[in-house]
């Protein structure tokens, strides 16, 4: 008999917990819905040299972050690393933070589900029904896969990665080789000069950080994770360089096919389409339907990936005597989170019914503002992160470099508060809505993470030795 407090041990390689995070970052959704915006706002061309440079910023980011993993964590992701580095008041915090992001996030995908499922239904002279009906049968598969094991989610994000990011594979390849049926060179390497670097860098920096949102996956598997000294670190390099480089690829390419110095107009011209125009020029039009349909797919696999992601969380928290204690309890046969998944589950579903019936916009409204939330609260994490693996190896170094816990996690830190700052100050931008709701989701970020603190606090009061605890998922 298998235990029912435990998730299942050694059953996650490399390769898995990759496919994890690339779900999280959901190619094909990112590409199409958010370089657009980037293109418009931003640098232009510029876009994809983006995406290398804050790919360089999350590898310094990864250097201390991954020399941290080697001495414990657990599947409470992020906030494990913050009670250890930085004290429980803080990582609770940071937990409480987390699940708030992480919530909103899947929340905000599903508005997005909703708004293509309807608009393609229509599209078809398909039923008039209400844009929640589609996410709330999303969210019934999306448990069914998240209460098996984490091998059989990890299959079926493999499936769905594999062909999203083939068929933009398929097309760049195809853009390339339009593009180089003549005298190209200095147009090839047009989105990579001096030109990138104009003051709309940080406008791209601000929607090309959110492409890199789930990578803490890493992180959260690692309970779970075959020889996690070795894994965790592997996975963690090999998702943020995919990452980086498959995204400036894309980019790149479609830069190239408008012509470097008329995408931000096509961009504002064509931004629901961009992509798929040329996929119908160069694919033929049965291309651009399949792209339709794989990018729904792209949508469900993220959404798995985040639900197993939030699942794990409340685990933690559950195991941590922070939550209901029933949120600790596994499948006997699967070794998964089921309970964390079934409360997690009801919450969204009656979450989305709420946001429907309130008349909120399922794209303008629940996309868009969840999605501007869920990107803050996931930079203000990561910048903790890099703080807590300074105090970490600030009491005793272990043998790391200097370089690794010092500086790596001192110049991360620096630049995700550039990056949060700089979100914080475009909220509007980012979210298309001058509501005040949305110019207080800083605000309302510190009072979550408050709440964290004082939970934290009244455990430490009440049961000091559940508090004492917290700190010993790292040796």
């Amino acid at each position: 008999m298998k235990s029912e407090t435990g998730l299942r041990k050694h059953s996650l390689g490399v390769l898995h917990i990759v496919f994890f995070v690339i779900a999280a970052a959901a190619p094909l959704t990112a590409v199409v819905g958010v370089t657009p915006a980037a293109f418009i706002l931003g640098n232009g061309p510029g876009v994809a040299l983006t995406f290398v440079l804050v790919g360089v910023l999350y590898l310094v980011f990864s250097a201390g972050f991954t020399s941290m993993s080697r001495f414990g964590g657990n599947a409470g992701g992020f906030y494990s690393y913050i009670c250890a580095g930085l004290g429980p008041v803080f990582g609770v915090g940071g937990a409480t933070i987390a699940l708030a992001t992480y919530a909103t996030l899947e929340i905000g995908l599903c508005g997005l589900f909703g708004f293509l499922v309807s608009n393609m239904v229509a599209s078809y002279g398909g039923p008039d029904w209400p844009w929640c009906i589609y996410p709330i049968a999303l969210l019934a598969v999306v448990y069914a896969c998240g209460r098996r094991s984490i091998e059989f989610s990890g299959i079926v994000l493999a499936f769905c990665l594999v062909a999203e990011m083939t068929i933009l594979l398929i097309l760049g390849i195809a853009i390339l080789l339009m593009v180089t049926d003549g005298p190209a060179e200095p147009v090839l390497l047009a989105p990579f000069g001096p030109s990138a670097l104009t003051p709309g860098l940080g406008m791209s920096l601000v929607f090309v950080v959110s492409a890199f949102i789930g990578f803490e996956a890493t992180a959260i598997f690692g309970e779970e994770a075959r020889d996690k000294s070795r894994t965790i670190p592997l996975a963690t390099y090999a998702a943020v360089a995919l990452i980086a480089l498959f995204y400036a690829f894309a980019t790149w390419t479609i830069a190239l096919y408008y012509g470097p110095d008329r995408i931000h107009e096509q961009a504002e011209q064509h931004t629901a389409t961009l992509y798929l125009i040329p996929v119908k020029a160069l694919l033929g039009r049965s291309a651009g339907h399949v792209m339709e349909a794989l990018l729904l797919a792209s949508l469900f696999a993220c959404l798995l990936s985040f639900h197993n992601t939030l699942n794990r969380y409340l685990f933690a928290a559950g195991r941590d005597n922070l939550l209901w204690r029933g949120l600790a309890q596994t499948h006997p046969d699967h070794q998964s989170p089921s309970h964390a998944g079934l409360v997690q589950t009801a919450v969204m579903i009656a979450s989305i019914v709420l946001l429907a019936l309130g008349g909120a916009d399922a794209y303008t409204v629940v996309f868009a503002w969840m999605s501007a939330f869920s990107s803050l609260g996931i930079l203000l994490l990561q910048f903790l992160v890099s703080l807590a693996v300074i105090a970490f190896f600030w009491r005793e170094p272990r043998g790391v470099s200097f370089w690794r816990r010092i500086v790596a996690p001192v110049v991360s830190a620096a630049g995700l508060a550039v990056c949060f700052a700089l979100m914080a100050d475009n909220l509007a931008i980012v979210s298309g809505s001058t509501s005040r709701v949305v110019q207080y989701f800083p605000e309302i970020l510190a009072a979550v993470g408050l709440m964290g603190g004082a939970l934290a606090l009244r455990v430490k009061r009440r049961r000091p030795t559940a508090y004492a605890a917290l700190r010993q998922t790292f040796s």
